[in-house]
């Protein structure tokens, strides 16, 4: 919003304040000013001056040599190239001194051997945007067509000395969009008066509804509407003041009727719309919503096909607008429009809000019928749009205004207690102090003790309960004004919490693993959302969440596992000659068990994709693809890291997993993820290399730790290592046998590592040969070979009993 302080004190007494404090104190109050643009040009040097005589310039063929009155009498002698420049114009003269837009100094000089004392302008020279330029003035000066005189400031007269308020408003405070709204806002802070547009309507005897009548088909739709007939139009450029107003606020003027519409939107906050009435062909306006299929040619120029829920404004057949949004072109006001069919109306802002994004229409009045109007003020405007009119366009507005609906509003009324008031803001601020504030705001209200009574005018529509009247009184007390307090009792010193270290500490390892972190997106499609979900999750029989509107069929469904996106990333890379990628992400997935329609539950999980080579040392011949090991061993280094013991890892068959690489991950005997290698069907699909992916319940994870420090004391006693190879059978994992041998090994055995595992042409079919590291040790004195030996005969004998192990020599 774009707001003229030229402009803004018609309705507010500004004399008392600069511009940036203004700004300053409008900022506090809640307001946000993004900036404040300066004027382009204020200087005595820029006046009007008369042309007084044009002749060619003596030496030049495209120069002219004018002689200018430039105010008291005296004749300043100007050398202008322009080529519309000549005798009897009152034009815009920069004299010696003057500095333009651009630094450009204006001095004496001599142009082919005759002086120049100063330069008429063009409106671009005076630093106004070409868009804002009449056909006629964009490749020559500007010729000034309305009563002025010689010598007078040309910066007022062209609202060159105009600072420019920019707001950023939030969605609450649609008041704002208006320059009466805006006028509210700051008579309430500097406690001036607030003088309203006085409306003096001279109406003809003639009625307008001899010649229109209203019907409204939806009423929720469109509560209200009103139309007025203003016969005898004379369209034409609207007035310098006029048009200095529309463009402060970034508005192009096109004629005087299509810009009283946009004045009166801008002051009011009212979006009003004129049409043709003999293009209109009709005598009767009926509010509809429109035909599947229909279509309207709208003032863009551009053919637009509706849909049922688009509300427009119809003459009883044909549509003509498309209500809040655009008119149509049929019945656009034209140079040769005499007679007016002035639309005021109050629309539904979410018809409006639907219509304005179907057709990509942003325009200034569906902004404000979206965020809502004040109904009770649509019958104002359009007398107020009604009056400038019959002045500028020198019609005659007939009767009443021909209306059907209502603008009847019912007002919100919100009470507070004064004590309660002062406690929640955290300032001593008496009931005079909130009664004052109350009617500087110009609400009504009622006092019964210290409880206040407020009745909400329908131009703050965002006011409705007790914490709003809260912000209203605190901010217009001042913020500033309020007193800090340090936090009473104890003051504990900040840190992490448990729960963000130990993610740090997985973040850490994981990335310390050679893996490095995504963030991929919780929103994909119904697909993936039911791909590579972990089996504890499945058992859930939850499905995936869809979005009630999403943006696309790419982001429809909340995950259900990290996984899909993380391969598609994956690929992205891969496709870009990135081949060796190891991504992990720790971020939630959504479940929802108690039906559609309720809040899903989040669920932290870790997750990770790798494919390519793990190590690759070409000067030492080194390349190692990633293979089961790999993500296995990173796993169980996790595990490790955060002291977890009662992990293991057993053989699975899961969907869209490779069947002999792929493991379900338990944890104290229940299932908290999955490891393994894509099947080779889904790498095919998604056209990447051997791919090995996890997926892991960090939630239980991290409620599993063990927090407590563990302090084992380095022991000054050998180690005894010794090795046992088994032959055994093929399917038995060799995890069962190291936690038979951890067992039987005791009370010395300290580790036991697989560190081979043969199966070639040497060995019996069906079988295997696995190799264990086996470390004996005390903490209090050597060990006894005889001790050794104990511990392996009783493992020896306990797998040849229990597996049918042969011992190897």
């Amino acid at each position: 919003m774009l707001v003229s302080t030229n402009w803004l004190k018609q309705y507010v007494n500004l004399d008392h304040v600069s511009v940036n404090q203004l700004a300053e104190d409008i900022t506090k109050t809640g307001v946000e000013v993004e900036q404040v643009i300066p004027p382009l040009v204020d200087s005595e040097h820029l006046v009007v001056g008369y042309v007084k005589e044009c002749v060619q310039h003596p030496n030049a063929d495209k120069l002219n040599l004018c002689q200018v009155d430039v105010g008291n009498g005296e004749i300043a002698q100007i050398v202008c190239g322009a080529t519309n420049v000549t005798e009897g114009q009152y034009v815009v003269v920069a004299r010696p001194g003057a500095v333009l837009p651009g630094g450009f100094k204006i001095k004496k000089a001599k142009l082919r051997g005759e002086a120049s004392e100063g330069m008429i302008c063009s409106l671009q020279e005076l630093g106004i945007d070409e868009k804002y330029i009449d056909e006629k003035y964009k490749d020559g000066i500007y010729v000034i067509e309305e009563e002025v005189k010689a010598g007078q400031l040309a910066a007022p007269l062209l609202n060159l000395n105009d600072h420019i308020i920019e707001f950023d408003l939030t969605p609450n405070r649609a008041d704002c969009l208006s320059m009466i709204g805006v006028g509210y806002e700051v008579a309430a802070i500097y406690n001036q008066e607030m003088k309203t547009p006085e409306l003096n309507l001279t109406t003809a005897d003639e009625q307008s509804s001899d010649y229109i009548s209203v019907e409204i088909e939806d009423e929720q739709a469109n509560p209200y509407y009103g139309a007025w007939i203003i016969k005898d139009l004379q369209v034409k450029p609207s007035p310098l003041w006029l048009q200095n107003r529309l463009i402060s606020a970034g508005i192009r003027p096109i004629n005087n009727v299509v810009d009283v519409t946009n004045y009166v939107l801008l002051e009011y906050g009212q979006p009003l719309h004129a049409f043709d009435y003999e293009r209109f062909q009709s005598n009767k306006v009926v509010t509809r919503l429109a035909k599947d299929g229909e279509t309207i040619k709208t003032l863009d120029g551009e053919e637009r096909t509706l849909t049922a829920d688009q509300l427009v404004i119809t003459n009883g057949s044909e549509a003509h607008a498309i209500a809040g949004v655009m008119g149509g072109e049929h019945s656009e006001v034209q140079e040769d429009t005499s007679t007016v069919l002035l639309e005021a109306a109050y629309f539904e802002p979410q018809t409006v809000r639907q219509s304005s994004k179907y057709h990509g229409i942003r325009s200034e009045a569906s902004i404000r019928y979206e965020k809502g109007l004040d109904i009770t003020r649509v019958k104002e405007a359009a007398t107020r749009a009604a009056q400038l009119l019959a002045e500028l366009g020198e019609g005659q507005v007939l009767g009443s205004i021909v209306e059907a609906g209502s603008t009847e509003w019912t007002n919100d009324v919100i009470t507070f207690n004064q004590v309660e008031m002062a406690e929640r803001i955290g300032a001593n601020i008496s009931l005079e102090n909130m009664t004052s504030i109350i009617e500087r705001l110009r609400f009504d209200y009622e006092v019964n003790g210290e409880d206040i009574s407020v009745t909400v005018p329908p131009r703050r529509r965002d006011l409705k309960i007790k914490e709003d009247m809260v912000e209203e009184i605190a901010r217009l007390y001042g913020y500033d004004n309020i007193p800090f307090t340090l936090p009473t009792g104890v003051m504990n010193q900040g840190g992490l919490t448990k729960r963000q270290k130990h993610l740090r500490a997985v973040h850490g390892y994981l990335q310390s693993s050679g893996l490095y972190e995504s963030v991929t997106y919780s929103l994909t499609t119904e697909d993936k959302a039911n791909q590579l979900v972990s089996p504890e999750v499945e058992v859930l029989n939850v499905k995936p969440v869809r979005l009630a509107m999403p943006m696309s069929d790419l982001h429809s469904h909340l995950r259900l596992s990290a996984v899909p996106e993380l391969i598609s990333s994956l690929q992205y890379n891969v496709a870009r000659n990135q081949y060796n990628v190891g991504l992990y992400e720790v971020g939630s997935i959504y479940t929802q068990t108690e039906g559609e329609g309720t809040q899903p539950t989040e669920r932290l999980r870790a997750s990770a994709a790798i494919t390519g080579l793990w190590e690759n040392h070409p000067w030492q011949g080194v390349k190692k693809p990633v293979d089961f090991f790999v993500i296995k061993g990173i796993l169980e280094g996790l595990f490790d890291y955060l002291k977890l013991n009662d992990v293991e890892f057993e053989q699975a068959n899961l969907e869209s997993l490779h069947p002999g690489r792929t493991a379900v991950i338990k944890l104290s005997g229940s299932v908290v993820g999955y490891v393994g290698q894509l099947h080779p069907m889904t790498q095919k699909q998604y056209d990447i290399q051997e791919t090995y992916v996890f997926d892991l319940d960090l939630e239980t994870i991290l409620g599993a730790m063990d927090e407590r420090d563990v302090y084992e004391p380095i022991t000054k006693y050998p180690a005894i290592a010794q090795d046992l190879a088994f032959v055994v059978s093929q399917d038995l994992p060799a995890r069962v046998l190291e936690e038979a041998i951890m067992e039987q090994g005791q009370p010395h055995l300290k580790s036991v590592r697989v560190f081979d595992v043969y199966e070639g042409e040497h060995m019996e079919e069906g079988k295997k040969s696995i190799a264990f590291n086996l470390i004996f040790q005390n903490n209090e004195r050597t060990l006894k070979d005889e001790e050794i030996e104990e511990a392996r005969k009783s493992i020896v004998s306990y797998l040849e009993q229990q597996y049918q192990a042969v011992l190897r020599g």
